[in-house]
């Protein structure tokens, strides 16, 4: 007799498609990967961004009780007039970029600040028998309309200020693409101290 175990089905809960108002929370720093697309190796640094929504709540583990629903997009670290993360940003300030403000921007920045999210729900690429939340598009906050104070506390992870704590936090999918960048490889192989990081200031006027 076969003693199978098996995934559990219907286990993940994922928020209902629609408008919701967010607040951004967490960047983590990916680093440089090396992908195949269409044939072609490229080399793009990647991050990636988090937003809880603050009037979505739902207990996740009953020894925490209610928690927000969060939701994360990964970028290629580019300002590029292509870029999906310049595109997605000129939609969360209400305007584009000028030449000189593309040449840099500090996108920590982007932490404690908040934004509305459209959510769709789209098939697995793998397994299209399965649905999963993404954010269809990003806007600012319409007028007269408040996002609620924090709930998580903001996080950042980067390579200039390595963070062990927070790493070891992450699912096993984010610390597979981060092991696999450049810089991680580059960094000293050595045990990290962990660094305390300073939570972001609750903020409710665009910054950028």
């Amino acid at each position: 007799m076969a003693i199978t175990a098996k995934k559990p089905e219907g286990d993940f809960k994922k928020v209902e498609p629609g408008n919701y108002v967010a607040r951004c929370y967490r960047m983590i720093e990916i680093g440089t990967l090396t992908e195949e697309f269409k044939g072609k190796i490229t080399r793009k640094k990647k991050v990636q961004l988090t937003w809880e929504l603050p009037t979505e709540l739902e207990v996740f583990d009953s020894e925490r009780g209610e928690e927000p629903f969060s939701i994360s997009k990964m970028y290629t670290l580019s300002l590029h007039e292509d870029a999906t993360l310049r595109k997605d940003l000129e939609s969360w300030r209400g305007q584009g970029f000028t030449a000189e403000e593309a040449k840099a921007f500090d996108i920590t920045k982007l932490l404690g600040v908040p934004c509305m999210l459209n959510i769709i729900h789209k098939p697995g690429k793998v397994d299209s028998s399965k649905t999963y939340a993404e954010i269809g598009s990003i806007s600012r906050m319409p007028k007269g309309l408040a996002c609620p104070n924090p709930i998580n506390k903001s996080v950042i992870l980067s390579y200039d200020n390595w963070n062990q704590d927070v790493f070891n936090s992450l699912s096993d999918f984010m610390k597979a693409k981060i092991e696999a960048s450049e810089e991680y490889k580059q960094m000293n192989a050595g045990v990290v101290e962990a660094v305390e990081v300073a939570a972001a200031p609750v903020i409710n006027d665009l910054p950028f």
